[in-house]
């Protein structure tokens, strides 16, 4: 009786991991972006009308020009990866790091 018991409750187990992998819905088709073309037409100038035409100049840094979808730059890029070099006062250790033991290198406590 307790391995018929057991052999049904592995049947169910195995069961139900089956179904629980396939998926529940169709994935949803993607939708299709119609874009219409808008012609503007402008009216002939008169010749003795002076026309001015206005520069617009559009500036771009060079530090950051791969941005992620939320504007920050994008740190797979070797142009938007910036290291800091901090200029140690104190003595210095071998691999050129601060030597934490002396006072010169240690942090400044921050007051309440």
């Amino acid at each position: 009786m307790k391995k018929l018991l057991s052999l049904i409750a592995i049947a169910a187990f195995g069961l139900t991991t089956a179904f629980a992998q396939t998926p529940a819905t169709t994935p949803a088709k993607a939708k299709t972006v119609v874009k219409k073309e808008v012609k503007t037409t402008t009216a002939p100038a008169k010749a003795t009308a002076k026309q001015e035409t206005k520069k617009v100049e559009t500036k771009t840094t060079a530090t950051a020009t791969k941005l992620k979808a939320d504007g920050t730059p994008d740190k797979r890029f070797t142009e938007n990866k910036t290291k800091t070099v901090t200029k140690v006062v104190g003595p210095t250790k071998k691999d050129g790091t601060a030597d934490m033991r002396y006072k010169a290198n240690k942090p400044t406590p921050k007051k309440n």
